[in-house]
């Protein structure tokens, strides 16, 4: 009998394992659509039941980075992943871009599907837009979480090694001709050149509690991700061992973990 129980146990685990793995995560025509927001058509996949949680990709990403998150935040929250402007499957053929109009998306975006306030996950520049989000809609944020990200863009936040490549690119490219798709590619390139510029006054403005988090081998350099949680009012500092950017994805199962307790409110200073 026992045999038997087990076997059933193992064939469903593996019945929904696949069905996780078929789900093509950024690309899933059931649940994803298109919403008109701030003049752009902004792709977004909602996954799950429960209080909202919105996921927000880094530079260049999409719903895709998440992929491995997913799945783990759908079982208790209702999951919004969203391509942010100009990346992904949402549109943005204008010149200009900036975190602060990625913000402002977002709280469209919450207001489009008719929700009030949400958990925010940020990853890399994700991680900035939450920090943003916080602070030019406090009242759509509950709590944010922020892993991998900066409030300026110099070496004293980035990696020396890492900004002197991107110093580089930018010397060498800067005079091309470029394709359309280039021509994005060199417009999110510029928003981390030049952005963002937060300063640590701006910081004090972020009311809701904020879990900051940040590898040891990040291309933030721990000094800066340390400085950003000490000046938010009501933040929790979280540095990952053996860690570099992709810490949600180096230590998912301990991340997704950790960012459950947190917004459950079981996670304790």
């Amino acid at each position: 009998m026992r045999c038997i129980f087990i076997l059933h146990f193992l064939f469903f685990a593996f019945l929904s394992l696949s069905a996780q793995q078929r789900i093509d995560y950024g690309n899933n025509s059931v649940v994803g659509k298109y919403y008109n927001i701030r003049g752009i058509n902004m792709y977004c996949e909602i996954y799950g039941e429960g209080r909202p949680l919105l996921f927000i990709h880094g530079n260049g990403g999409s719903i895709k980075s998440f992929a491995s998150n997913i799945p783990f935040f759908s079982k208790k929250y209702k999951v919004i992943a969203l391509d942010s402007r100009a990346q992904g499957k949402t549109i943005d053929t204008k010149d200009s871009l900036s975190f602060e109009m990625m913000a402002d998306d977002e709280a469209a975006l919450l207001d489009a599907l008719h929700i009030d306030s949400a958990y925010v996950l940020g990853w890399s520049d994700g991680g900035i837009n939450a920090l943003l989000l916080a602070m030019r809609h406090p009242e759509k944020v509950i709590k944010l979480v922020s892993t991998g990200a900066n409030i300026w863009p110099d070496s004293t936040a980035i990696v020396p090694a890492e900004w002197i490549n991107e110093k580089n690119e930018f010397d060498t490219t800067q005079t091309r001709n470029f394709t359309a798709k280039e021509k994005n590619d060199w417009k999110l390139f510029l928003l981390d050149w030049y952005q963002p510029n937060i300063s640590l006054q701006q910081m004090h403005s972020i009311k809701c509690p904020a879990l900051i988090v940040g590898g040891d081998h990040d291309v933030i350099r721990v000094e800066h991700t340390v400085l950003i949680a000490k000046n938010i009012p009501n933040a929790y500092l979280w540095i990952l061992p053996n860690s570099g950017h992709a810490t949600l994805v180096e230590y998912k199962d301990e991340f997704d973990k950790k960012a459950d307790d947190f917004f459950s409110g079981r996670l304790r200073k």
